[in-house]
């Protein structure tokens, strides 16, 4: 009994799993690869091994970048020791360990903040566009886009001027509704799927609320 327990091994003792989502076994099929010193026998079983990992993932066999990306899983987890000839071209280690790029996070704080920051890319489209049907289809899309984040943000009802001035000041003077003829979709249309959505939700807090006094048998 006590030889038992002394052949037990902890995952604390075991060397560090590089892709855990892998499991120990790939690791150990990738370091039995290593070991081997045919490269023909190597290339056998790094084909195996590649096999396996797929199968581990079924659902991603139709992905394009799936291929590649195993061998470059395989190369990895190997500290790019195991030295076989891969259908693809292997990653460099210096290449894996590079960091990133920083991601560019919107650091601008705009004026009305309700509209989002997505408004401001989309005038600003709509300003490089030459003019004709299509500039003015985008503007007046983007003036009821402006009106029913308005109207979700704390109001029943908005005059079309209102959204025609922000409109005005967020295009610096280039886009000018103030005085056209232009009607924006009525406040009860852009507001029906937000009521619907609320409606929706009470009703199912009320037959939760009714079912919850029944008698269960």
């Amino acid at each position: 009994m006590t030889q038992a327990v002394t052949q037990i091994e902890y995952n604390t003792e075991r060397p560090k799993l590089v892709i855990p989502e892998y499991g120990r076994h790939i690791q150990k099929m990738v370091d039995h690869a290593i070991s081997q010193e045919n490269k023909e026998e190597r290339n056998k079983t790094a084909k195996s091994i590649i096999a396996v990992m797929g199968n581990l993932n079924p659902h991603l066999r139709d992905v394009p970048d799936f291929q590649p990306m195993l061998w470059d899983h395989l190369f990895i987890i190997s500290d790019f020791k195991l030295d076989v000839d891969s259908p693809y071209p292997i990653p460099s280690k210096e290449e894996l360990m590079e960091r990133p790029d920083p991601l560019k996070y919107p650091q601008n704080h705009p004026k009305y903040r309700f509209y989002g920051n997505n408004i401001k890319r989309m005038i600003d489209v709509a300003n490089s566009w030459e003019e004709g049907d299509k500039k003015e289809g985008l503007i007046l899309t983007i003036a009821n886009h402006m009106k029913k984040c308005f109207l979700n943000w704390n109001k029943d009802t908005v005059d079309d001027g209102v959204i025609f001035d922000h409109l005005f000041e967020l295009s610096e003077g280039k886009i000018n509704l103030k005085n056209s003829d232009e009607d924006l979709s009525n406040a009860s249309d852009l507001l029906k799927n937000k009521k619907r959505y609320n409606t929706n939700n009470s009703g199912k807090k009320n037959y939760k609320s009714n079912n919850r006094n029944r008698k269960r048998y």
